[in-house]
């Protein structure tokens, strides 16, 4: 399968920025992608306070953009993550969409993990989390959805890959303060230690002063070797992924098949 990641930088204007990521979707679909992924808040990335101002229900005027984008090119289309209206007023959910070839919307994932940190404040203060782990198919093969910080959580992704996924995508956005030192770190061993490919599209350049998102848009191979690293720029990048690969990993080393649940099981408590 062709998969193409598009590196965007999102700012304060939703239309340009919406604008931007289908034209770089156009790209990735012209180059032969079947599979085309946008990164976290594509929509959106400029003051906090006015979120929920932008914020919109789904569907709603972008999701259907994103839909028809998809049909019109006969692709899969992950709309990375936006901002989606909730009953709480100022609160948003982080929610990534997933668009099959007639654009309709096959899975509709809410970021579970918020990112409350001293480094930029507490994104539960805007955002409310969602509360469900899913996978999807794709082309007869089975993908989990992820949103940014959620990479920090091996237990999601071993939850994942044991409900079959051979593949998680990542939609992010990450600052380069963290983005250097954990990014290819954890992505590479999210990969490695379930045996699946990680499809991470990720935000670059400057977007709120002094925030600079890292890029490195990233595709990791199932034994955790980086089949593709974006350069910190706006662009789409694309690699061919051969699933059979999934379970040649698993085969020669078999860490899933070999794991004790019964040692682990005060882990959740």
């Amino acid at each position: 399968m062709r998969v193409g990641l598009c590196q965007i930088n999102s700012r304060d204007d939703k239309a340009a920025n919406i604008d931007r990521a289908l034209e770089l979707v156009d790209e990735a679909a012209e180059r032969g992608a079947r599979l085309v992924a946008l990164p976290e808040y594509v929509d959106y990335l400029g003051p906090k306070s006015r979120k929920y101002d932008i914020s919109e229900p789904i569907p709603g005027p972008t999701s259907q953009r994103f839909a028809e984008r998809a049909r019109q090119h006969g692709i899969y289309l992950l709309g990375g993550s936006y901002n989606e209206t909730s009953d709480v007023p100022g609160k948003c959910y982080n929610t990534s969409l997933l668009f099959d070839p007639s654009g309709e919307i096959i899975a509709t994932y809410r970021k579970v993990h918020l990112f409350d940190s001293q480094i930029s404040g507490n994104e539960s203060d805007y955002i409310l989390p969602g509360n469900e782990v899913m996978t999807v198919e794709i082309d007869g093969h089975t993908f989990g959805i992820a949103i940014a910080y959620d990479y920090r959580f091996p237990e999601m992704f071993r939850m994942l890959a044991l409900a079959g996924a051979e593949a998680i995508l990542v939609p992010s956005n990450n600052t380069v303060t963290t983005g250097k030192d954990y990014w290819h770190v954890m992505l590479r061993g999210r990969a490695v230690e379930n045996h699946l490919f990680i499809l991470a599209p990720a935000q670059v350049g400057p977007h709120e002063p002094d925030t600079i998102a890292y890029g490195h848009s990233l595709v990791v191979h199932p034994t955790g070797t980086c089949l593709v690293d974006a350069p910190e720029k706006e662009c789409v990048v694309l690699t061919d992924i051969d699933f059979d690969d999934v379970q040649t990993a698993r085969n020669r080393i078999p860490s899933l098949a070999n794991r004790r649940p019964d040692v682990y099981s005060g882990l959740h408590s």
